[in-house]
């Protein structure tokens, strides 16, 4: 399930590193004891769109957007009973509206568009080492769709030993850059993914966001 969210324009200026605060909005919505801190994410939230860069800062002048998807639709209920408890956000960003998109049939689509940048990386059993990957390594695929592979066996569903996941080198507009989250740098890939498999197996793509840290804003799609 897909939530689309409309915002009033900011009243502060908009960090460019505003990732924690869209985490901390997030969980707020989910609520203070919610059983996914620690846990392997089955969603996926966007960055903010409509939005402009003066700067070094963000604004949003004619209010921001964005949609958090969930592959659990009871957490997707409370966040909409969270939001219209408390639409607060950052930056006096409120809630103004707030929409819901079923899951679609995705059977025709291959091609999947980034809503946030999509993160690639390995770490060691003790996560003290970790190599980044770009959209020019060809390791890349096989990661992000190993990482698919194990949500879905997290959420009970059956092996797919057709899905493929890959970055789609043909995109002319592709780049990757470095963002901070909370004073880590992590190398993220602006690039769209493409993705075969069951329809079913795209669904839930499509809701718990490709590659890794998706639990942090990255790699949503649409």
């Amino acid at each position: 399930m897909r939530l689309h969210f409309r915002t009033t324009p900011n009243t502060e200026p908009i960090p460019t590193d505003y990732f924690p605060k869209m985490v901390g909005v997030f969980h707020k919505w989910l609520g203070k004891n919610n059983d996914e801190h620690g846990k392997v994410s089955l969603y996926s939230f966007s960055s903010l769109f409509r939005t402009q860069l003066d700067r070094g800062k963000i604004s949003c002048p004619n209010g921001a957007g964005f949609f958090i998807s969930l592959y659990d639709e009871s957490k997707a209920k409370n966040i909409i009973q969270s939001v219209l408890d408390a639409p607060e956000m950052f930056s006096g960003l409120i809630v103004t509206d707030l929409t819901i998109e079923e899951d679609k049939d995705l059977s025709d689509r291959e091609i999947f568009y980034f809503a946030s940048p999509i993160y690639v990386k390995t770490s060691d059993k003790d996560n003290k080492t970790t190599k980044e990957f770009t959209f020019n390594d060809p390791s890349s695929a096989e990661i992000m769709t190993d990482s698919l592979k194990t949500k879905m066996r997290i959420a009970g569903l059956p092996p797919d030993d057709s899905l493929e996941v890959k970055f789609d080198v043909s995109y002319s507009k592709k780049k990757h850059t470095v963002l901070w989250y909370r004073n880590i740098s992590m190398r993220v890939n602006k690039c769209p993914v493409i993705i075969k498999g069951r329809p079913e197996t795209k669904s839930f793509a499509w809701n718990v966001g490709i590659g890794n840290s998706t639990g942090i804003g990255l790699g949503a799609i649409y």
